[in-house]
């Protein structure tokens, strides 16, 4: 099951130290363009998705979250979602672990 926090963060320094200090690697910075959309997949890791600008529509069985500057969402690995990008495109932090 996704777990979303909204922490209010949207400076990368500062998200790479909280992400590190979880346990996350292969950290980087990622931007969609305005509405791109990702359909159903699933990743073999731990993902984590960090809103830095911009917000994105994350859909999963379990219903759909709207990310916005400042959320953090963690996917558990094999978990299916799709993505929507709003209008403005969206910055994020992405990182994995397991």
């Amino acid at each position: 099951m996704a777990l979303v926090e909204k922490t209010c963060i949207t400076d990368s320094q500062e998200v790479f130290k909280i992400l590190t200090e979880l346990g996350y690697k292969n950290l980087y910075v990622w931007s969609d363009p305005p509405e791109t959309f990702y359909e159903w997949h699933t990743h073999p890791y731990d993902e984590v998705r960090w809103i830095l600008k911009g917000e994105i529509l994350i859909g999963t069985p379990e219903g759909e979250y709207l990310l916005k500057a400042g959320d953090k969402m963690e996917v558990p690995a094999g978990t299916r979602h799709w993505a929507k990008v709003g209008k403005e495109g969206v910055v994020y932090v992405c990182g994995s672990k397991g």
